[in-house]
């Protein structure tokens, strides 16, 4: 893909697995489903991540979830409302 951008996985032990993700997508979310690294539920506020990385978190049984990072800081979007800019480093953290 034309647009380049640095995914990390934060587990719940406080691993980091980086990606280096290019795609042709303009939305964070569909170029992380698209590549398998997202999966989650379509709810009332938009894609429920759950799984990350092949790691699955519920909050409801396990009381953690997967939180959404754009440069470091707190999302104030959804993974697939949130527009790729290019060098930016996605995140999710298990919290």
């Amino acid at each position: 893909g034309e647009t380049e951008f640095t995914f990390t996985i934060v587990d719940t032990e406080g691993n980091e697995t980086g990606y280096e993700i290019h795609t042709d997508k303009t939305i964070v979310g569909d170029a992380l489903l698209e590549l398998d690294l997202i999966s989650g539920d379509e709810g009332e506020y938009g894609l429920y991540v759950k799984t990350v990385g092949g790691i699955t978190l519920d909050f409801d049984t396990d009381g953690k979830y997967w939180a959404f990072y754009v440069d470091g800081a707190y999302a104030s979007s959804g993974v697939d409302t949130t527009d790729i800019n290019a060098g930016s480093t996605y995140t999710f953290k298990a919290e």
